[in-house]
């Protein structure tokens, strides 16, 4: 029991991750801030709060990716250090493996068409971006992390795309949904997004909140086979309902740096 306990908290980091409009953000901000790493004294300001990231045309499709946790630190310890994380040394330098995919959105479901507007609407009408596949994705990385046996299923609500729900076994379940999120675009081949999230767990008897920033920086290569590589950076940060939070002062109490690996399937 205790060890699915600890599997959850890097899990519930790894789905965090994942899940990082078109928009970009100023230039550099995001840059920065990984140049930065890991002198975060407080989480990001980030500018879009509605809709989906949607990521660049050489994401389209599945992919099979390896995650490798890289390194760990508790910015707060021995004053503060969040549950598990200690035990997620474990995952240091070993390789967790899950098939995620990148699908195409339908911008055209919010606009209103007459008889009047079809045919200048139509000939201007964006072309479908590309958005992480949220349930498809959710439930492979839940199932990487804490078996099949575990996870009863993954699911997104119908009234906000950034909102996902992952049933477990025992009455426990994770809900985490997107408050904040922005990328940079360096480069053709480059691209960063950051995200912020709020996470909750629930059991039958307690209640644990936090939230989640990530920023990730991919890499694409085209030949000789199409590959995507990245760094990521995780941090935790407490929520007001936690005893310990105006004792953090809004700074991260685990930050956690990861390299990511895709290859197309």
């Amino acid at each position: 029991m205790h060890s699915l306990v600890r599997k959850m908290a890097i899990w519930s980091i790894a789905i965090a991750c994942w899940f990082c409009i078109s928009q970009s953000a100023l230039a550099g901000v995001l840059s920065d801030r990984i140049d930065r790493y890991p002198n975060w004294d407080a989480q990001p300001q980030l500018s879009q709060h509605d809709g989906e990231l949607t990521y660049p045309e050489w994401f389209r499709g599945r992919w099979l990716a390896t995650s490798t946790l890289l390194e760990q630190s508790a910015p707060l310890a021995p004053k503060i250090v969040t549950p598990g994380f200690e035990s997620n040394r474990q995952y240091i330098d070993k390789p967790i493996k899950f098939t995620v995919q990148f699908i195409p959105t339908d911008l055209t479901k919010s606009v209103k068409f007459s008889t009047l507007s079809l045919p200048r609407l139509a000939a201007n009408l964006p072309k479908s971006k590309l958005i992480a596949d949220r349930a498809f994705n959710g439930l492979n990385i839940a199932t990487a992390y804490l078996g099949a046996s575990n996870v009863k299923s993954v699911a997104i609500d119908s009234q906000n795309p950034t909102k996902q729900i992952t049933q477990l076994t025992q009455d426990r379940q994770l809900e985490a949904f997107v408050t904040g999120f922005d990328r940079e675009i360096p480069t053709l081949d480059q691209f960063i997004a950051a995200e912020v999230s709020q996470q909750v767990f629930r059991t039958s008897s307690t209640i644990y909140l936090n939230t989640v920033e990530t920023i990730t920086n991919y890499q694409f290569s085209p030949t000789p086979t199409p590959t995507i590589t990245a760094t990521q950076i995780s941090a935790v940060y407490l929520s007001p309902q936690d005893p310990d939070y105006f004792r953090s002062i809004d700074r991260a109490v685990a930050i956690y740096k990861y390299r990511l690996d895709l290859v197309p399937i």
